[in-house]
């Protein structure tokens, strides 16, 4: 694969371009210092693993803001090479889990552009569209079916829904139980019916569901191969946040692995823990008022 992309090298600059026109820009020989976008690709570790400096310039990876408009040279664990800008590598992950998936070669490998191939005949000449030729309309896309499941309730209604998935980690249920002995709040439910499709259902499922204060909370870690949560996925969880706020409900979301918060009432955490579980309660009274949350209180 080519170490400059072709579709995007009429946009972005190459790193040398880019680094001196920061230099000119800002007046210094190191416009950007080490260390100073760490934070930021904190949450990507796949990405960090395949950046090089001496690919780049010299440039290491906490230098280039994540919103700069440059190429970069990646290499995967592979081996390959490939350009692409720090918008294109955060977007990668999309719905794959595998680490191939920040490699585009590795992707191609693994799932395969089936190409076929028409006979061409000189003999034979392509027929002539006439003003009377009837051109066949194009099928239109199908859209996949909403589940039928989702009980017809009020959007805004929590509820137990039987395609809620089962907890992702031994945290979210210590998460649970250790707010089942703080607030003493409706147990069991785990999903809130919403007014638009969200992923062909009715219904979002929170980690943890609070009806009586309208209140989801989720648990957000980068997972494993630190795909969890980061690009398209982290599109997903905006969206989600969007259709509960939309029926009322509040969302916060307990952030870690250097995970930036997403709302205004999210919680980057270090760990779970006695003092994470009072500053959790402490945002509830934020949102809804201690006279309130307060009022369920063990």
């Amino acid at each position: 694969m080519s170490e400059v992309s072709s579709t995007v090298a009429g946009v972005a600059e190459r790193v040398q371009a880019w680094w001196a026109r920061r230099q000119w820009s800002k007046g210094r020989e190191v416009p950007y210092d080490v260390g100073a976008y760490r934070d930021a690709w904190a949450a990507f570790p796949a990405l960090v693993r395949q950046y090089h400096p001496d690919l780049n310039a010299g440039i290491a990876l906490s230098q280039v803001p994540p919103a700069a408009d440059v190429l970069l040279l990646w290499q995967c664990d592979v081996g390959h090479r490939f350009a692409a800008t720090p918008a294109e590598q955060r977007l990668r992950p999309g719905r794959e889990r595998r680490r191939s998936a920040w490699c585009p070669e590795c992707s191609e490998q693994a799932n395969p552009t089936r190409t076929v191939a028409l006979p061409m005949r000189e003999s034979v000449a392509a027929p002539a569209i006439t003003e009377n030729a009837v051109l066949r309309p194009r099928r239109a896309r199908k859209v996949p079916p909403v589940c039928d499941k989702t009980p017809r309730i009020p959007a805004g209604e929590a509820f137990t829904s039987p395609c809620a998935p089962k907890p992702a980690s031994a945290v979210e249920e210590r998460l649970r139980a250790d707010l089942n002995q703080r607030l003493a709040l409706t147990p069991g439910l785990n999903a809130v019916r919403v007014a638009k499709p969200f992923f062909h259902h009715l219904e979002v499922w929170p980690d943890l569901v609070l009806p009586e204060l309208r209140i989801a909370v989720e648990y957000d870690s980068i997972g494993r191969h630190g795909l969890e949560h980061v690009g398209k996925r982290e599109a997903a969880d905006r969206r989600k946040d969007r259709a509960l706020r939309s029926v009322g409900w509040e969302v916060v979301r307990l952030r870690t692995g250097k995970l930036e918060p997403l709302g205004p009432h999210d919680l980057q955490l270090p760990a779970w823990n006695d003092a994470a579980l009072n500053r959790l309660v402490d945002v509830f009274r934020g949102i809804r008022g201690p006279l309130l949350v307060d009022a369920y209180l063990r």
